[in-house]
């Protein structure tokens, strides 16, 4: 595939899904660091696998009605895109937010698809989700909607078909109540979600996943560079149970995170977020859905306002939210204050310059893909435990997340080095890409 055939491939893209420029920026990403690899394997070219891969294999759109607390007829729009089965059934969270449009779940999915495949699990990729939003909505009113949205999804799932998880919006309860309609409407008690809760199918070890795994993948980053945690400043941004759980084990192993942020602001704490503060901070997004600038108020920590937290002086961050929050500018003043490492735990929060700006300062850069994937790791590993009617200890799950978090950094090492320098973006995109691209291969032209 030359250069040219790339911006072709592109610009076909755009042209054939117009005004989802966040789907656009996901396959430019991935068609970017595939182009030498592909130029070498033309099998997958005379195949089209990769203009086969960016379609969704099923999208299903859809009217959510519901009745809020003063009986009113609300509506909102429901989604699921089936981006790709070739390894195994779709997975992928649900994510409720009024920013949710069919562009952003198809970057989510496609994303997904490597990410699932880097885990080395027989999991495809998808994503859903709709544009409601569960903050200030009373528990009644998110139950309501759950239902809603449950009866019309439930047909296209199934534990060898679909099989969702949470996301943003979509924590413990929203899981819990999806549930519950599914198996009201299907009448069995099917692993057919993940994150459920421990008494009911769920598996230990679960909320923590995503922000263990990515600590994990950050010291296999480390090391290669002869160092660790001990001592190291990170700033992150979201606190949902991705920044706290990061919070929690990035202190286990002598790290102190000083920043929490939303889209109004940050909190900056000197001193580190842990004790009493973590056990408030854990709460306050994933039950509450409160601001972050209630933790600055309950504490009496520094607050602010209309301001990123990549202004701030540290070893490590780690962009936690959502895509597209950390962009040129930002990647600027981190090089100046000293960042020796970017970790993605959101999925595609860094702009493509920004990424570009941070590999060409030396930084080690590591993308949500590769970084992010312990849970969705831990969601298989929860759908095994369904499969055999059984449950494993925290210790296990976490020793198998271990596991998966180390092999995933091999392979973006393995694929990704060039000399003394690793390029995790190109090493993650091209491991991914090649489990799934064999399969298909393998199935034909289907």
């Amino acid at each position: 595939m030359s250069e040219q055939r790339l911006n072709d491939f592109i610009n076909q893209v755009v042209s054939k899904n117009p005004g989802e420029k966040e789907f656009h920026q996901a396959v430019y990403e991935v068609g970017r660091s595939l182009l030498p690899f592909l130029e070498q394997h033309p099998e997958y070219g005379k195949a089209k696998i990769l203009e086969r891969i960016v379609e969704p294999e099923r999208v299903v759109m859809f009217r959510v009605p519901w009745i809020d607390d003063k009986g009113e007829v609300q509506i909102n729009r429901g989604y699921r895109v089936q981006m790709n089965s070739a390894i195994g059934p779709y997975k992928g969270g649900l994510r409720f937010h009024p920013s949710v449009n069919l562009g952003v779940l198809k970057f989510l999915a496609f994303e997904q698809v490597f990410k699932n495949s880097l885990t080395t699990l027989p999991l495809g990729g998808g994503k859903g989700g709709a544009d409601f939003d569960p903050r200030g909505k009373s528990d009644q009113e998110v139950m309501r909607f759950c239902q809603a949205f449950m009866t019309e999804l439930y047909r296209y799932l199934g534990p060898d078909t679909d099989v969702p998880a949470g996301d943003i919006g979509v924590g413990s309860r929203e899981i819990g109540y999806l549930f519950g309609q599914y198996k009201k409407i299907t009448n069995v008690f099917h692993g057919v979600l993940t994150g459920k809760g421990f008494a009911w199918g769920g598996s230990l070890m679960r909320p923590e996943a995503t922000g263990y795994g990515v600590v994990y993948f950050l010291q296999e980053m480390l090391k290669t560079r002869g160092e660790d945690l001990e001592g190291k400043t990170i700033t992150i941004s979201g606190y949902g149970n991705v920044g706290s759980f990061l919070i929690e084990k990035a202190s286990q192993y002598g790290a102190k995170v000083i920043t929490v942020a939303d889209e109004n602001g940050y909190v900056y704490d000197p001193d580190g977020i842990k004790g009493e503060k973590l056990d408030y901070l854990r709460d306050l997004w994933v039950v509450y859905r409160r601001p972050a600038r209630d933790f600055a108020d309950k504490f009496g920590l520094q607050w602010v306002e209309g301001r990123k937290p990549w202004d701030v002086s540290c070893d490590i961050a780690v962009p936690t939210a959502t895509q597209n929050e950390l962009c040129q500018d930002d990647a600027r003043h981190l090089i100046n204050n000293g960042c020796k490492c970017v970790v993605e735990a959101a999925n595609m929060p860094c702009t493509l310059d920004a990424v570009d700006m941070l590999q060409d300062a030396g930084l080690l850069v590591a993308p949500g893909k590769a970084a992010n994937a312990g849970g969705v790791a831990v969601s298989g590993l929860e759908m095994s435990q369904n499969s055999m009617h059984y449950c494993w200890s925290a210790n296990d799950v976490d020793c198998k997340l271990r596991g998966i978090m180390k092999n995933i950094h091999e392979q973006c090492v393995t694929y990704g080095k060039n000399g003394n320098h690793v390029n995790y973006l190109d090493g993650a995109n091209i491991a991914g890409f090649v489990k799934v691209a064999d399969a298909m291969l393998a199935q034909g032209v289907v």
